[in-house]
């Protein structure tokens, strides 16, 4: 990856993780932590809940460190119905009560261009958890995340990113 450094967390996960073998989306969540939340403490959250680790590939913190959750070409655990076709990023942070920060903002923007050359996606497959209910047509699915305030940037996060490009 180019344009970002990715700090390796070496989360050790209770079963074995699948290789994804398409990508077609990049889910954008937030954490709806009242803090900042790392990858090791959502990692412990959802081992709590009898799940295998960290659902998400990438934590992005406060600072805009951006922190290794599950290895990046494994099935993810953030968006029921394209979990087996998508990358998960959340932001820490509660983006119904709060702005993300402009570190956030930068790191988000770089990651998800760097995944957009990895890939060979367009800017256009990112997407905020709550456009999933739409895409797999169930609206029992329908969420908040990643909270109004970051979704109401998800256009300009896609122009920014398509000008980062490779």
């Amino acid at each position: 990856m180019g344009k970002v450094t990715v700090i390796e967390t070496n989360l050790s996960f209770t079963h074995p993780l699948d290789p994804r073998s398409s990508t077609n989306y990049f889910v954008v969540h937030h954490a709806a932590s009242a803090g900042d939340i790392s990858a090791a403490d959502i990692h412990q959250e959802h081992q709590a809940f009898g799940w295998a680790g960290c659902g998400y590939h990438y934590v992005i913190r406060y600072h805009g460190d951006i922190e290794r959750g599950r290895p990046r070409d494994t099935v993810g655990a953030h968006a029921q119905g394209v979990n087996a076709c998508s990358v998960g990023v959340v932001l820490a942070g509660n983006f119904m009560a709060a702005e993300p920060t402009a570190a956030q903002m930068n790191s988000l923007e770089n990651l998800l261009a760097d995944l957009c050359d990895i890939y060979s996606l367009n800017p256009v497959n990112m997407i905020g958890h709550r456009d999933v209910a739409d895409i797999v047509h169930d609206s029992t699915d329908a969420t908040d995340c990643p909270g109004d305030r970051l979704y109401a940037k998800m256009d300009e996060i896609k122009q920014k990113v398509q000008a980062l490009r490779s």
